[in-house]
């Protein structure tokens, strides 16, 4: 490993225990889709080598209750459609809460080559690598794009993806740490859409309570 890429995942390390944000509530406590307004493209991390540029779009449940309703039914619908892959996957490789995350790579030139295998996630100083790759587009396989050409597949990692924490994406020797500025506008859509559902959800209360009466 690298200096530089050292560096990087120290860096990564102590924010993230700077930091002492709890992870998401339950699945039972999450707000019902439709309050969100992110989109899919602000939740993407992007990291670039040579002729190729990648981009991360974690599928934590959690996370997409935040997006907008277009990108929470395209990428929950994704999801849903390829559960028993997943749950197949992931207990071939005896993981019962797999980290999902939807990875496409775009060639930034003609007949650029690609290794899907070598695209990561670092949480605490600790590399999480892929278990298991399902294709989304039947040109995956190939490893290799044209120009402006693109391949996709769901990744499923050994643990949940830390989306409301400090996290990096590196593919080969390269590294982003894009998600921590993505976190700062997710942590404060967690809070409006909190906010709304719970105002939403005691008005609803009230109403119910005073037809009862």
């Amino acid at each position: 490993m690298n200096r530089r890429l050292r560096a990087c995942l120290t860096i990564v390390a102590l924010t993230a225990c700077s930091r002492a944000v709890a992870q998401a509530p339950t699945s039972g406590e999450l707000p019902p889709p439709g309050y969100g307004s992110l989109t899919r493209d602000f939740i993407a991390i992007q990291v670039e080598l040579g002729d190729v540029q990648i981009r991360f779009v974690p599928l934590d449940e959690r996370l997409l209750r935040l997006t907008a309703p277009d990108a929470y039914e395209s990428l929950h619908g994704m999801v849903a459609s390829r559960q028993a892959q997943i749950d197949s996957a992931a207990q071939a490789s005896g993981v019962s809460t797999p980290g999902l995350a939807m990875v496409t790579f775009f060639a930034l030139r003609t007949e650029a080559p690609f290794d899907p295998d070598n695209v990561t996630f670092t949480h605490r100083n600790q590399i999480y690598r892929p278990i298991a790759i399902l294709p989304l587009t039947g040109n995956f396989t190939s490893r290799q794009l044209g120009v402006r050409q693109q391949a996709s597949a769901i990744y499923l990692f050994e643990q949940p993806i830390p989306v409301f924490e400090p996290f990096s994406v590196l593919y080969q020797t390269s590294v982003s740490n894009g998600w921590s500025e993505i976190l700062r506008r997710v942590d404060r859509e967690r809070v409006r859409v909190q906010s709304r559902w719970q105002s939403e959800r005691g008005d609803s209360t009230k109403s119910d309570s005073a037809t009862a009466n």
